[in-house]
């Protein structure tokens, strides 16, 4: 009697890669990169498709689990089911342009989407590469992976900044991720402190999001506040 074959599962990436590799689909993926909840109109202006096709997009991404959906009232709003899904975006935001896979849209390039901008809901850009950078260099967080360890000194610096450390570690999410700038080529902070110390930000009103982009534009008074809690020296 002979066995029968054992049937290996193997993680079922194609499916999820031709589900993001529609442009339409990307385009509303990205759009969603604003860590915002936006309607079916919205996405669909975004990404430039009918109102059936936008529905059926978003039927797709939500079955998938890369979209979530919530009812509030009449209307429904769509986001990243995820920051799992938004780092995914990002690293191929990072890839496309490493490759020269850039799709060119009529339209001034943004320098504020380089200096600062939201990766669906932590600071990416050279703003966000320097908070990076200035954690490592004054022992705040360590690693050579791309999860990260919030030191003591770290623990201290992040509450001194108003952090709330307890609700932070609370939430079922690494605490501190190295996440690829595709502008910059050089990590930024992600995980649930790269998310509390945008929201610290804002709160302080060092910076504020610009409409209908990801641009994070700080003002005079706010950068200089941030380069001075986060000094780093080349």
């Amino acid at each position: 009697m002979h066995d029968k074959p054992r049937t290996l599962e193997s993680p079922d990436i194609a499916s999820i890669a031709s589900l993001i590799g529609d442009r339409a689909r990307s385009k509303i993926l990205m759009g969603l990169m604003t860590g915002r909840a936006l309607t079916a109109s919205e996405l669909g202006r975004a990404a430039g498709v009918s109102k059936p096709t936008t529905s059926s997009h978003l039927s797709k991404l939500t079955g998938a689990g890369l979209v979530a959906v919530e009812d509030v009232g009449r209307h429904r709003y769509f986001r990243l089911a995820n920051h799992e899904v938004g780092s995914v975006i990002e690293n191929l935001v990072g890839l496309a342009h490493r490759l020269g896979a850039v799709h060119v849209d009529s339209g001034p390039a943004d320098p504020a989407m380089r200096k600062s901008r939201v990766c669906y809901d932590h600071l990416a850009g050279e703003l966000g590469v320097l908070v990076y950078d200035s954690l490592r260099q004054q022992g705040c967080v360590r690693g050579d992976g791309r999860e990260l360890t919030l030191t003591d000194g770290g623990e201290r610096f992040a509450e001194k900044l108003g952090v709330d450390l307890v609700s932070m570690r609370s939430r079922r999410r690494p605490l501190c991720l190295a996440c690829l700038d595709w502008s910059v080529r050089r990590p930024h902070l992600a995980g649930a402190l790269g998310a509390a110390l945008l929201d610290r930000f804002f709160a302080l009103r060092w910076a504020a999001r610009q409409k209908g982009t990801r641009a994070v534009v700080f003002s005079a008074v706010g950068e200089r506040a941030l380069r001075a809690k986060f000094v780093y020296r080349a």
